[in-house]
């Protein structure tokens, strides 16, 4: 199916996305960063970085043990239909504009990040005490960013099937490196023959857990482990905890946005 003008521009963002460096934000909050990293390597002790990593470690394992995620779609039906859109379902948001779409999207942005930060400036008063319980919070916020923005689009993830595509998010977002975002570009195309052909969705990785998410634990813990450990340091957690989660939150936003943008476009051109 031939593309608009729109969604061939919106092609070339993607590929601007892929290809280039982290964005403005990021190379910001990674310089403003520099003298708190230096100061968690020598000043936290191992015992705070186990648990962090444990924490994360635990809400992967969520990933692949529950049984369904929830998530209400309603909201989005109701800004589909503020709109003017002519939809009943979900799956008919992929029918519709992709320029109005991407508005939709872009409003679950601001409120969650803002979300995050609270949470993030509040468990960072506890300091060391608290980190742990950080971590669920900050990525059960974002697993439902994801969620909002996928339906934006007309795409709904419930359920651990979608683990493979959810992780790959989260480690584009968290490393914004171009392997990173080559890898879940490659699990958007698998989503998109998928959807296209009117079939269930399969990650490319097949196998266990632990064989699933081998390397994104790793990403994950290089990227963010460190600087939620900074929420330890006296004095300065609260506004480290709210920047991280923040930055974090804006990440993944930022990921979803143009990855789903991709599916879309994608399984529009194999249907």
């Amino acid at each position: 199916m031939r593309l608009t003008p729109y969604e061939k521009e919106v092609y070339r963002e993607i590929e601007r996305w892929q290809h280039g460096d982290a964005n403005i934000l990021t190379r910001a909050f990674n310089w403003a960063m520099q003298p708190m990293d230096w100061v968690v390597e020598r000043v936290v002790p191992v015992e705070i970085v186990d648990q962090v990593s444990a924490a994360i470690e635990q809400f992967l394992s969520m990933l692949n043990n529950a049984s369904e995620w929830t998530y209400d779609a309603d909201d989005i039906l109701k800004q589909a239909t503020e709109k003017e859109l002519d939809v009943e379902t979900i799956e008919d948001l992929r029918g519709e504009k992709l320029e109005v779409l991407d508005e939709i999207s872009k409003g679950m942005f601001t409120q969650n990040a803002l979300l995050a930060a609270v949470e993030g400036g509040g468990t960072g008063l506890g300091g060391a005490f608290l980190i742990a319980a950080d971590i669920p919070l900050l990525f059960t916020i974002n697993l439902r960013l994801i969620q909002q923005i996928g339906a934006s689009y007309g795409f709904l993830l419930k359920g651990p099937d979608f683990q493979p595509l959810i992780l790959s998010i989260f480690n584009a977002a968290a490393s914004s490196d171009q392997r990173a975002k080559n890898e879940a570009m490659r699990e958007i195309s698998v989503a998109a023959a998928a959807f296209a052909n009117e079939l269930a969705y399969k990650g490319r990785t097949t196998g266990t857990f632990q064989n699933q998410n081998r390397h994104v634990p790793r990403e994950l813990a290089k990227n963010i482990v460190g600087r939620k450990i900074a929420q330890a340091v006296p004095i300065a957690g609260a506004a480290v905890g709210a920047g991280i989660n923040y930055w974090f939150t804006t990440e993944t936003a930022e990921t979803t946005y143009m990855l789903f943008r991709a599916l879309y476009l994608e399984r529009k051109e194999r249907a």
